[in-house]
C-alpha cells in the first residue's frame, strides 16, 4: 500500500505506474473519497471537542440537552465516516507499488531483459528425452496415478525423485543457515489479512485456495506467512535486517494458466518451497544491496548443482503489483529448449509493511515503515525437471549432481 500522501504528492508518478504494470485504478474516486474522508474526520474532531466541552459545563436540562444533540450528531457522522473509510481502504487496496527506474517499461515478458548467464546448456549426442518419459522409465514419477488420486496437475514422486526432493530442499536450508538465515518451518494456512498484507489480494484472489468452513487459506508461498510474522509490531532498528529462511509446503489454483504446461510437473497446484525473507529498514540502498544478496544466495545454489541458468530483470508489466524491482532466476531445461522460471527475487520497499502495519523505531526516536524482500531458494519438483534433463546419459541412466551425493547414497539413478 502507498501513502495517500505519496499519492496526492505524486499523482501522476502512480498513475503511470499502474498504467505500465497493466492495472486500472479509479484515480478520481480515490482521490474523492479521501477528500469526504478528511473532512468528515475535522467534523468528528471537532463535534468531539465541543461535547468534552459540554460535558464540563454543568448538568442543568439545557446543558444535557445539548450533550444529547451533539452525542446523537456524532455517532451519524461516525457511522458515515466508516462507510467512507471502507470504500476509501477498498480503493488504496488496488494501487499497486512505484517500480525502480531500472525497470524496464513493457507490458509482456517480451520486454524483460537478460542481465546475466551462467553456464552452458548441455549438448547431447543422442535424442533427448524429456522428465516426463525419463521419469516414467526410470520409476520416478507417476502422472497417470497422481491425476487418478489428485485430480489434474497431481503427481507422485517415487524412488530416488522423493529422495532428491528432500535432499535438494535440506542442502538449501542448511546452506542459508550457515549464512545467517533463521530457520523456520511456515504455517500454509493462513487468515486473509496476510495475503492482503503481502499485496496478493485482491488482484491473485483467484488463484488461492480458500477453506470456507475455516474461512483460512493455503498459502502459495512461504512469503506470506513469514512477512506477516513481525505484522502489528514495532522493531528495533538495531535488530535489523532480520533475515529468515523458511520451508513451506505450498498450494495455488494455477486458475489462470488453464491450458498451460499441463504435462509434467512444471506447474502443479502442491509443490514445496524453502523462501528467504528479509525484514529491513527503509533506507532503499540497504534494501537494493539485499535484494543482490538474495539473488546470490540463489545463484549460489544453481551453481553448486551445476545447472546452467539466466537472471533476468523483470518489466513493469511482469513484475506484480507490490514489487519495487524484481528478478526472475530461470534454470536450462532440454525439453523446453530454453530457461523455464525457477526462482523469482522481489524488492518491495515498504508496500507490504504498510499493509502489515510492520515497523522500527530508529536510533533517534522515530518510527517508520520496514522495508520487505523476498526470493526463492528452491522450489520443489519443478527444480527436479532441469536436475533429471539436464543430468540424463546416453545409456537412459541420470547422474546425480555432486552436492547430492551424499544424500542419495548413488552417483548415478538407474535400473
Amino acid at each position: 500500500m502507498l501513502d495517500i500522501k505519496y499519492i496526492r504528492e505524486n499523482l501522476e508518478l502512480c498513475k503511470v505506474a499502474a498504467k505500465n504494470k497493466n492495472r486500472i485504478v479509479e484515480w478520481e474516486k480515490l482521490l474523492e473519497l479521501d477528500d469526504k474522508r478528511r473532512h468528515l474526520i475535522g467534523e468528528v474532531e471537532t463535534i468531539r471537542s465541543q461535547r468534552n466541552k459540554t460535558h464540563g459545563s454543568g448538568t442543568d436540562e439545557k446543558a444535557r440537552d445539548a450533550g444529547k444533540k451533539l452525542k446523537d450528531e456524532l455517532k451519524k457522522l461516525e457511522e458515515e465516516l466508516r462507510n467512507i473509510e471502507e470504500k476509501f481502504n477498498l480503493l488504496m487496496l488496488t494501487v499497486p507499488n512505484v517500480p525502480d527506474k531500472s525497470a524496464p517499461v513493457g507490458k509482456d515478458a517480451g520486454s524483460n531483459k537478460e542481465v546475466k548467464k551462467w553456464g552452458q546448456p548441455p549438448k547431447f549426442d543422442f535424442p533427448t528425452r524429456d522428465h516426463i518419459s525419463l521419469g516414467k522409465s526410470l520409476d520416478l514419477i507417476d502422472l497417470e496415478r497422481g491425476a487418478k488420486v489428485g485430480g489434474s496437475r497431481a503427481y507422485f514422486l517415487k524412488n530416488e525423485a522423493a529422495q532428491m526432493e528432500f535432499a535438494i530442499l535440506f542442502y538449501t536450508f542448511q546452506k542459508l543457515i550457515k549464512k545467517g538465515y533463521v530457520p523456520l518451518i511456515a504455517p500454509s494456512l493462513v487468515r486473509e489479512f496476510t495475503l492482503v498484507g503481502s499485496g496478493q489480494f485482491p488482484w491473485g484472489r483467484e488463484e488461492v485456495y480458500h477453506l470456507e468452513k475455516d474461512d483460512e487459506y493455503l498459502a502459495g508461498t512461504a512469503e506470506v506467512p513469514v512477512t506477516a510474522y513481525y505484522s502489528g509490531e514495532i522493531l528495533r532498528e538495531d535488530e535489523l535486517p532480520k533475515k529468515y529462511v523458511a520451508f513451506s509446503p505450498c498450494f495455488r489454483r494455477e486458475a489462470g494458466s488453464y491450458g498451460k504446461d499441463t504435462k509434467g510437473i512444471y506447474r502443479l497446484h502442491q509443490f514445496n518451497k524453502i523462501e528467504q525473507v528479509i525484514i529491513s529498514k527503509n533506507d532503499l540502498n540497504t534494501s537494493i544491496t539485499l535484494h543482490e544478496e538474495l539473488l546470490a544466495n540463489a545463484e549460489e545454489i544453481l551453481k553448486d548443482l551445476e545447472l546452467p541458468y539466466r537472471v533476468m530483470l523483470m518489466c513493469t508489466g511482469e513484475m506484480g503489483e507490490p514489487q519495487v524491482k524484481k528478478y526472475d532466476i530461470e534454470t536450462w531445461m532440454p525439453s523446453r529448449g530454453g530457461y523455464g522460471e525457477t526462482m523469482s527475487d522481489s524488492f518491495m520497499g515498504d508496500f507490504q509493511a504498510r499493509r502489515l502495519k510492520i515497523r522500527y523505531k530508529s536510533k533517534d526516536g522515530q518510527v517508520h515503515y520496514c522495508h520487505t524482500l523476498n526470493n526463492t531458494a528452491i522450489a520443489s519438483p519443478r527444480i527436479l525437471i532441469a536436475v533429471l534433463e539436464n543430468y540424463q546419459q546416453k545409456d537412459g541412466t541420470i547422474g546425480v549432481p555432486k552436492v547430492l551425493q551424499q544424500f542419495l547414497g548413488k552417483t548415478v539413478i538407474k535400473r
